[in-house]
């Protein structure tokens, strides 16, 4: 289902950034965007779980992680 959403609002988006309506297809963009990487994390988490762990992680990248640590005290 995210696959499809995703080529779905890449299709808008590239559609209307290329008649000018730079809003909207800034917002399609960003949409698809979103939807990709939610696919990317459900593959991972898939493959991950198919293989038994992950060296990694399974759950969001590493450099996202970053920004929500916990400070320590």
């Amino acid at each position: 289902m995210c696959l499809i959403i995703t080529l779905v609002f890449l299709a808008l988006s590239l559609q209307s950034l290329y008649l000018g309506d730079w809003m909207s297809g800034s917002l399609y963009l960003l949409i698809a965007l979103v939807f990709g990487f939610l696919l990317w994390k459900n593959v991972r988490m898939t493959y991950c779980e198919r293989h038994g762990g992950c060296d990694a992680g399974c759950g969001i990248p590493a450099w996202l992680t970053r920004w929500f640590q916990k400070e320590d005290k």
